[in-house]
């Protein structure tokens, strides 16, 4: 089932799931990579400016695919990990801290490729509107809606294309208001409801972010 065109095709029924809904000095922010293009479009659509919120998954030994952790960009930066997932596949002492160290530096790498060193704007009093090209465990998500909430926001609306109803329901009570436009019970993988769900590289962010993110201290 193709519900979406591509990514932006979502982010453009994403915009009007939002339009009328009330914001006060909204911000979009997009995990990248897949959030930017939908992002871009609610942005385009409704002129909210536009931030990233850069997030890594831990993945397990042997298996990345199956996330014991993620880290989430701050000062200082928050992390979150299954302790009890981490005792089952008894994992070395270090291993997590190593990983940890890891995905921060890749977290500065993005940071600097994609926006440079200009300051993020800032969150407090605002609401923000965290953005996903879709939901899976939702991992990564929980701990980039762990660290806003410590930014001291009005409120946190999280808005995807799609997810399954299981992990939309994990989610709902972090969030003020959750928008999902596709809760599917026999849920694949994300990729299985886009017509294009190609892996996006770092000059497409690039090229997206450009005409769309929001001016230092918006």
């Amino acid at each position: 089932m193709n519900a979406f065109d591509d990514r932006r095709h979502a982010g453009k029924a994403l915009a009007e799931a939002l339009r009328e809904r009330p914001m006060h000095e909204p911000l979009l922010l997009a995990l990248p990579r897949g959030g930017v293009p939908v992002a871009y479009e609610i942005s385009l659509a409704l002129q909210y400016p536009l931030e990233l919120l850069l997030v890594r998954k831990i993945g397990a030994p042997g298996h990345e695919e199956y996330a014991v952790g993620a880290v989430v960009e701050g000062d200082p930066p928050r992390w979150v990990k299954d302790e009890d997932l981490l005792r089952q596949l008894r994992v070395a002492p270090g291993w997590f801290e190593r990983r940890l160290a890891e995905q921060l530096r890749e977290i500065e790498r993005r940071r600097v490729r994609y926006c440079g060193r200009q300051p993020l704007a800032s969150r407090r009093g605002r609401d923000l509107i965290l953005v996903d090209d879709g939901l899976a465990t939702g991992n990564s998500v929980r701990a980039a809606l762990q660290a806003l909430r410590e930014d001291g926001p009005r409120r946190i609306i999280l808005a995807v294309p799609v997810g399954p109803p299981a992990t939309v329901e994990k989610l709902r009570p972090l969030v003020d208001e959750l928008v999902c436009l596709l809760t599917p019970e026999d849920f694949h993988s994300v990729g299985h409801y886009y017509r294009d769900f190609h892996q996006l590289d770092d000059q497409e962010v690039i090229d997206l972010l450009g005409p769309s993110r929001t001016p230092s201290g918006a």
